[in-house]
C-alpha cells in the first residue's frame, strides 16, 4: 500500500445508501484510486483522504436527474469521474467514458473489467473527434474538464436531438452559464439551468448545469457534419 492510499477514509454511511448493492465495488474503486490511480498521476495525493465526500459522492449525486434507461458518454473521463460512479448508482444506463489519454483508459478499462461494470465502455478519443465514430446519445456528463462554453463545443455534438449535458460545476456555474450564452445558442441550445443535488448526502451540494439541446445538436455548425457522418455510416454498413 502506497503512503497516499493509506490515507483513505473508510467510507461513510451515506455511501452505503447510495451505492447500495454496489457499495463493495465502490469501496473497490476507492481503493483503486488512493492507490494505483495516486501512483499514475490521475488523482493527486492530497485529495484522497476526501475521496469520498469530495468526489465519489459528489459525483454519484448526478443520478438524480439522469433519466432512466438513457444512453450517456461521460466526455473527458479521466480517472472515471463521474461515470464510474454514475455507472454504479445507476445499472440501467448504458456508459461510454471517453477520453483521449491512454494512460488514463488503460486505468478505467482495468477498473471496469475489475468491477464487473458490463454496462460500461471505454473509448479512447478526444470528444470533438467523436461525431460520426460513437452513437449520438442521451446524456452527456462532464466534470472540470473545460469553461462551459468550450465543453458544449465538444460535448452537445455527441448528444442525440433533445437531449441535455450535465456538467458538474462549481461556485461560478451562474457566471459560466451567463458568458457562454452566444455560443450555447449557436451550438441548437434551448434550455439552460442549473441544478443542486445531493440533499443529505454532501455538503455542499453537488452544482449541475444542465443544457438541452432541440432537434439539432451542436446546431447548423454541425449540421453538414452530422449528415457527412451518417451517409459515411450508411456506407460501412453497406459493405
Amino acid at each position: 500500500m502506497t503512503e497516499a492510499a493509506a490515507e483513505l477514509p473508510p467510507a461513510p454511511e451515506e455511501a452505503r445508501a447510495v451505492f447500495g448493492e454496489y457499495f463493495p465495488e465502490a469501496v473497490r474503486y476507492a481503493e483503486l484510486l488512493a492507490d494505483a490511480g495516486v501512483k499514475r498521476g490521475l488523482i493527486g495525493p492530497r485529495e484522497v483522504p476526501r475521496l469520498w465526500e469530495r468526489h465519489l459522492l459528489n459525483c454519484a449525486v448526478l443520478s438524480e436527474v439522469v433519466p432512466q434507461g438513457v444512453t450517456v458518454c461521460d466526455v473527458g473521463s479521466g480517472a472515471g469521474l463521474p461515470g464510474i460512479p454514475l455507472a454504479l448508482v445507476r445499472p440501467d444506463l448504458k456508459i461510454t467514458l471517453l477520453e483521449p489519454l491512454l494512460r488514463r483508459t488503460n486505468f478505467l478499462q482495468e477498473v471496469v473489467e475489475l468491477l464487473g461494470l458490463d454496462h460500461v465502455t471505454v473509448v479512447r478519443g478526444r470528444a470533438e473527434e467523436m461525431l460520426g465514430k460513437v452513437p449520438p446519445v442521451h446524456v452527456v456528463t462532464a466534470r472540470a474538464v473545460a469553461p462551459l462554453d468550450r465543453l458544449a463545443g465538444w460535448g452537445v455534438p455527441l448528444l442525440r436531438p433533445y437531449g441535455e449535458m450535465l456538467a458538474l460545476k462549481g461556485d461560478t456555474a451562474e457566471e459560466e452559464l451567463v458568458s457562454a450564452k452566444a455560443a450555447l445558442s449557436k451550438l441548437g441550445v434551448v434550455d439552460t439551468s442549473v441544478l443542486h443535488v445531493g440533499e443529505g448526502v454532501v455538503d455542499p451540494l453537488s452544482t449541475v448545469v444542465r443544457v438541452e439541446v432541440g432537434e439539432s445538436p451542436g446546431g447548423v455548425r454541425f449540421a453538414a457534419k452530422r449528415a457527412k457522418a451518417a451517409r459515411a455510416g450508411r456506407a460501412r454498413r453497406r459493405r
